[in-house]
């Protein structure tokens, strides 16, 4: 990769020889150098970066289902504590969506990529080391969840790389591609780490396996009580596609100097790029503290005072901390909190992006404590949560479905967007999502008073099912309408900033369902979901839809 772009009497680069890691010119809209050269590397870009997206969203979505296994092999948590464990890493990677969208612009693409690739290696081994260890702290265990952030911070800065590879006529095609196909991550995770842990694939390097207490499953039935289960694997088995995927980025891949001028040797990059990131995990740690009981923190402020000091804080560091051309863009990053329009999109990604983020997080484990368990009342009446429920459905096994359905009607959202409007598409799924809410409420309700809650367990999944199709063809609708409303220069950031905030329902879901489950009634939580849902909905009739819209279905 040493060879130099040479520019011809055509307007478009030719290439002798192979390709740089670092190109000098790109100009897409050009016809004959999109065709000449343009598309063939820019397609490269986009099909080494879905893989790596889709691993980032495995890493930071993989505590879903260790919390569901670490409750089957008697890890001596509390549901509650395990409820956390989710939350933690869904709080850690939108934080890291903050600082993530700066870092093609500082840093380069193809040093972007390969680093916060490569970086997953970290919390993937360090996940598969803590869980050997039955005995060791809780707070050893949210370390390892707060890390998996990572993972989850890496979607602002992959749809920003790849938006800079394509023409105006082909942002939807690419964008819709490497998200959509990134969020397959999620289930890919569900299907993957189930596999993985019935079987020492690593040998004894591995370290030794654990008995099951309670049945498990994986996508085909049951796995029964008394297994061997190599729980450590649901961190290790990353390191298989994290190593080459790494090398594959690097050599890969490419930094337009167009977009990042002054990258530097990819030494400086490299710093650059861990110096925002070490930034984000500072407000994350900081509201977790002050959120999360003791003895892991103080337990003074609720979770909704926890995410508003969090994105504060994440932004004031940002804005401190910047230094030489960082600060320019950090400038030009908070010019679209003047904009009406960046706010009610970012109401209305949660509704779609920050269910599906939330459901995926959440769903596995309020299976387990729902459907695993026969409720039953002791002598004096009190309806009691502890008994296992022989007949209980395989969480593992039905826990892919629904991120699988939402990941893979992403693209037919946008599609539909494009024929009819992304906000009548939006507003038809946010009715849809109100009612099914409500609807899986009443459901989870009549299970956790059952002493038989599988016989509520299809009409749950089907319920759930609806939600994460409906979210799914959201976050294609509501990503068309941020394209239309906002110019070129304000799409990618605001597509940043809505992205960051909706990937906080990943620590929103956990928390609220799990409180929720906690104290007895779990279709407050649904119910709550629905309320905001049907807010969401008056919110883009007012702006988008009504006669005198502000842009009229955009």
């Amino acid at each position: 990769m040493n060879s130099k772009e040479q520019v011809g009497s055509t307007g478009a680069e030719r290439v002798a020889g192979r390709t740089s890691a670092d190109i000098a010119k790109w100009d897409v809209e050009d016809t004959a150098f999109w065709e000449s050269q343009g598309k063939r590397i820019a397609y490269r870009n986009l099909w080494i970066s879905v893989p790596a997206l889709l691993c980032g969203f495995a890493v930071w979505g993989m505590w879903g289902i260790i919390t569901v296994q670490m409750l089957n092999l008697g890890f001596p948590f509390s549901q509650a504590e395990l409820f956390t464990l989710t939350a933690i890493a869904g709080i850690s990677g939108a934080t890291m969506r903050i600082p993530a969208s700066f870092l093609i612009r500082l840093a380069g693409g193809r040093n972007t990529i390969f680093l916060t690739t490569a970086m997953l290696l970290a919390p993937a081994l360090g996940t598969g080391i803590v869980l050997q260890h039955k005995d060791w702290p809780l707070w050893a265990f949210q370390l390892m969840a707060l890390w998996c952030g990572v993972g989850g911070g890496n979607f602002a800065s992959s749809m920003s790389n790849i938006s800079t590879f394509f023409p105006k006529r082909l942002q939807g095609t690419a964008l819709g591609l490497n998200a959509g196909l990134g969020n397959f991550g999620v289930t890919t995770m569900q299907v993957v780490i189930p596999l993985v842990m019935t079987v020492g694939i690593f040998g004894s390097l591995g370290g030794e396996p654990m008995t099951l207490l309670n049945d498990s499953g994986w996508i085909f039935g049951k796995i029964a009580a008394g297994t061997s289960t190599w729980i450590q694997n649901a961190g290790f088995a990353w390191l298989l596609s994290l190593v080459p995927l790494s090398i594959l980025c690097w050599f890969g891949m490419n930094n337009l100097k167009t977009v990042s001028p002054d990258t530097g040797h990819p030494i400086v990059a490299f710093t650059k790029i861990t110096y925002l990131y070490t930034l984000a995990f500072i407000p994350s740690i900081l509201g977790l503290y002050l959120y999360l009981p003791k003895p892991t923190g103080l337990g003074l402020i609720s979770m909704w005072v926890a995410i508003p000091l969090d994105i504060v804080a994440a932004l004031l560091v940002m804005k401190l901390a910047a230094f030489g051309p960082m600060k320019e863009g950090v400038s030009k990053q908070f010019e679209i909190f003047r904009n009406k329009h960046t706010w009610s999109m970012t109401a209305l990604y949660i509704v779609t992006f920050g269910s599906f983020i939330g459901f995926s997080m959440a769903l596995p484990l309020s299976m387990k404590v729902i459907f695993g368990v026969s409720h039953v009342p002791d002598a004096s009446g009190v309806m009691q949560h502890t008994l296992n429920n022989p007949n209980a459905p395989s969480v593992l096994a039905y826990a892919w479905i629904g991120p699988f359905v939402g990941a893979a009607v992403r693209p037919l959202g946008g599609w539909i967007a494009d024929k009819v409007g992304g906000s009548i598409v939006t507003q038809v799924i946010s009715a849809v999502m109100v009612v099914a809410s409500v609807a899986v409420g009443y459901v989870m309700m009549q299970a956790y008073g059952s002493a038989t809650p599988e016989t509520h367990f299809p009409l749950f999944l089907g319920l759930f099912m609806l939600l994460f199709f409906a979210s799914g063809i959201g976050n294609g609708s509501t990503f068309r309408t941020i394209g239309v409303i906002f110019d070129r220069q304000q799409a990618g950031p605001v597509l940043g900033w809505t992205s960051a905030i909706a990937a906080y329902g990943a620590f929103v879901a956990p928390i609220v369902i799990g409180d929720q489950i906690k104290a007895g009634t779990p279709q407050y939580a649904m119910y709550g979901f629905a309320a905001f849902y049907a807010l969401c909905l008056i919110l883009n009739w007012w702006f988008y839809l009504r006669a005198n819209a502000y842009v009229k279905n955009p």
